[in-house]
């Protein structure tokens, strides 16, 4: 790939973590018509940034974690691109046998320090890239969408371990439609001429085929019946510096996801409940952790006491801050 020619107007940029803030999309509840609209499938994986200065490739999460160790195939198909010294924006999924990224599956990869070789062979990660922030160390983000994304798909011609997201324009309805058929989570609007700015902005808009979020594990339950190790946890998210009290879930916790969790929470134990606000219940089956460790949920509704009605457990979430965690309701932009 040569260096485009009008890349040399744009600013140069450090290829480090701290230089780049990820831009978030909000929640909406309908898919926004009229032109300028691009629409990409939303990926069941874990957001990360890619970098490359020097030839050398660093991945790290949301959270500011770096984990280019556990994904060692990703960062080797990084290497050899071309584009110098760059920065791309995107997902890790883990695919399922029909093609499908699988949250489920990923979740054999996001949290393993060791064996990555042996596991990188049973459950291949796979990064789409929907971003190109920098391009030889050339600073991007003022750039259109549309025109960052050109960029991104003449880099990531060639399919493999990474590939580039590609998008549709037209009717998103159908486009949601089609996604939530085929069992996807839902998608992402993205206006076309939008500069990439950091934090959550209405010019990216995620709509979800279900309802779905990331909580903060406050506690567990002890076990009923033939279920081991915990029965289900409790759940929580930040209003300010007040954790809220959200529910339990218990669905959806298989074997391996009993003995994982139990082997991460029982070193958190505490006496006190950290819930501040909500009602939590009492009793001695009921047991709380300090709330470090966050973990992904579907349910139908919010109750109107603020719990999550039929919840089910997805999985740890290694990539978010416990900070970050909020009630997630769909917003109304102006346009």
């Amino acid at each position: 790939m040569r260096t485009p020619r009008r890349l040399a107007t744009l600013p140069r940029v450090r290829l480090a973590p701290a230089s780049f803030s990820l831009m978030l999309p909000t929640l909406v509840e309908e898919v926004p018509r009229g032109p300028g609209w691009l629409f990409e499938l939303k990926w069941d994986g874990v957001r990360v940034l890619a970098l490359r200065a020097g030839g050398q490739v660093e991945l790290w999460a949301r959270s500011g974690a770096r984990v280019t160790d556990r994904y060692p195939e990703i960062a080797a198909a990084l290497a050899p691109l071309g584009g110098g010294d760059l920065a791309l924006d995107g997902e890790v999924v883990a695919l399922d046998a029909a093609g499908r990224p699988s949250f489920e599956r990923l979740q054999r990869r996001m949290h393993l320090v060791r064996d990555v070789a042996r596991a990188a062979v049973r459950v291949p990660a796979t990064a789409y890239f929907y971003d190109c922030l920098a391009l030889f160390g050339r600073d991007l983000r003022g750039l259109p969408l549309a025109d960052r994304k050109a960029l991104l798909r003449e880099l990531l011609a060639a399919p493999g371990a990474v590939r580039y997201a590609d998008h549709v324009e037209g009717d998103g309805a159908a486009f949601l439609d089609a996604a939530c058929k085929a069992g996807l989570e839902g998608v992402v609007a993205k206006r076309g001429d939008a500069r990439y700015l950091a934090g959550r902005r209405t010019e990216w808009r995620k709509i979800k085929c279900v309802k779905r979020q990331e909580f903060v594990i406050g506690g567990y339950t002890d076990p009923k019946g033939t279920r081991a190790r915990l029965g289900a946890v409790h759940l929580g998210v930040y209003d300010g510096d007040a954790l809220v009290y959200a529910g339990r879930a218990g669905s959806g916790l298989d074997r391996a996801g009993l003995d994982e969790l139990a082997a991460r929470l029982r070193p958190l134990t505490t006496e006190r409940c950290p819930f501040t606000r909500g009602s939590p219940p009492r009793g001695p089956e009921h047991h709380w952790v300090r709330p470090v460790l966050v973990c992904e949920v579907r349910f139908s509704e919010w109750t109107s006491e603020g719990l999550v009605r039929h919840p089910v457990y997805l999985g740890l979430r290694a990539d978010r801050r416990p900070r970050e965690v909020h009630t997630e309701r769909p917003a109304t932009p102006r346009s």
